[in-house]
């Protein structure tokens, strides 16, 4: 068996300009952490005893015979890319719920294709697992989605991701002091408000026409430095106004970015003492994300009690191999007798 562990991320800005419609002509980067908060994906081996020779545990149970026939597109398209027909047990857990806007879907990609290799027997580096994140979502899934939560998930960690018009990607990790960090952090709220999105949906609705939101996104590409040049050497309560900005120029790209209930919530957030904040991800629902000063904090969570309030911290660690535990495998004769055998029938008797 081989278990892999995936955290989640927390983009704080950038987003929308690390989708590749957008970055292979401008460029992009995001600035983003990963958190405190995984996902597991389980794989095992399965022995062929069974008419089901792919089994697939979420929050379905699927038992089938091919790739082919598996209805979760990242499981049969990422089995496909590693050419993995049969003989596989994959089960997920996860800390937070999907279509939450914290990478999830990502996130559960790159820690599917981290445990099927390693079931194979392979090592990947993490730029290799967010390639291959990326390609199975963007080119085989043909999925609306960007490139950052794939190379956050791989890499882990407090990061500048920058993405270059020749298609390249690289990270610069965001080098502060722990107590800067840690500052950050305990200035950082995170709320569930239960609205559950596709993050395609909402991002098809500003991506397909993208090159029409240029002066937007041109803001929210030059707020990446000027939040690195606050965390280095800033007043933190700086960084709080400009996600707040940030948030602004977002809503701004489509309707489906915000609605109407996820605006009160932010003007109360905001009459409360958050001085910014924004909903992770493409937006829609999903996670609200809150610079709340710390002796504003304990109001925060009075007001928004009908929320469910998630304490976090960064998390340096990208996607890990957390157990392994090799697998042996049938021999094709040993497989042929199985499949061959019959049952005898056997009647109890009364004693």
């Amino acid at each position: 068996m081989v278990i892999s562990r995936t955290p989640y991320r927390i983009s704080f800005f950038g987003g929308g300009t690390d989708y590749p419609t957008w970055y292979l002509k401008h460029g992009g980067q995001v600035l983003s952490t990963t958190i405190d908060k995984h996902l597991y994906i389980s794989c095992r081996y399965l022995p062929p005893f069974f008419e089901h020779k792919l089994r697939v545990v979420y929050s379905k149970v699927e038992e089938v015979k091919h790739p082919d026939d598996i209805s979760h597109a990242s499981v049969r398209e990422t089995l496909k890319f590693l050419s993995i027909y049969n003989g596989l047990e994959i089960h997920y857990d996860g800390d937070l719920p999907g279509r939450s806007g914290m990478g999830s879907s990502s996130s559960f990609t790159v820690g599917l294709i981290q445990a099927l290799y390693a079931f194979q027997g392979k090592l990947i580096d993490n730029h290799q697992l967010a390639k291959d994140a990326i390609h199975i979502e963007q080119n085989m899934i043909n999925e609306i989605v960007g490139s950052q939560d794939q190379v956050n998930a791989a890499y882990g960690g407090l990061n500048k991701i920058q993405f270059r018009p020749d298609g390249e990607i690289t990270i610069n990790p965001v080098t502060i002091s722990r107590d800067r960090v840690q500052a950050l952090e305990g200035n950082l709220m995170l709320f569930y408000t239960g609205i559950v999105r596709t993050a395609e949906k909402v991002a098809r609705s500003y991506v397909v026409d993208i090159e029409t939101k240029e002066k937007p996104l041109m803001k929210m590409f030059a707020m990446v430095d000027e939040a690195i040049e606050i965390l280095k050497n800033g007043d933190l309560d700086d960084f709080g106004l400009l996600l707040d900005k940030a948030w602004q120029e977002k809503r701004s790209l489509s309707k489906e970015v915000s609605n109407s209930n996820i605006d009160e919530i932010y003007a109360k957030a905001l009459s409360t003492g958050a001085l910014g904040g924004k909903l992770s991800g493409a937006g829609g629902g999903g996670f609200l994300l809150l610079y709340v000063p710390h002796d504003k904090q304990s109001v925060m969570r009075k007001e928004l009690s009908h929320l469910l309030h998630v304490p976090f911290n960064f998390e340096s660690n990208g996607s890990q191999i957390i157990f392994y535990d090799q697998h042996k495998e049938y021999k094709e004769e040993e497989r042929s007798q199985v499949e061959n055998a019959h049952t005898p029938f056997v009647e109890l008797k009364d004693i």
